[in-house]
């Protein structure tokens, strides 16, 4: 898979997991964060931008539904913006 598809899904997992914080529904966050760490695992590094990179290592099972709407917000922007 490319980087670019791979970015754009994990973006919306972590929507997907502040939207289920803010709201209580807190199986449905678990179940996207989960997805969302496997896409973590699937980008190459070598080729994204510093702080994605930076982003991507705060990633982890403790993330907050702020931290996951903005980290999805920056993902997001730098996939509409970045050419891949």
């Amino acid at each position: 898979m490319n980087n670019k598809f791979i970015l754009e899904s994990l973006a919306s997992d972590l929507k997907r997991v502040a939207m289920g914080l803010h709201r209580g529904s807190n199986v449905m966050a678990q179940r996207f964060l989960d997805e969302a760490l496997k896409r973590k695992s699937e980008v190459e590094l070598k080729i994204v931008a510093p702080y994605i990179k930076k982003i991507l290592a705060q990633l982890d099972k403790n993330i907050n539904a702020e931290n996951a709407l903005m980290f999805s917000t920056l993902i997001q922007n730098y996939t509409q913006h970045k050419k891949f």
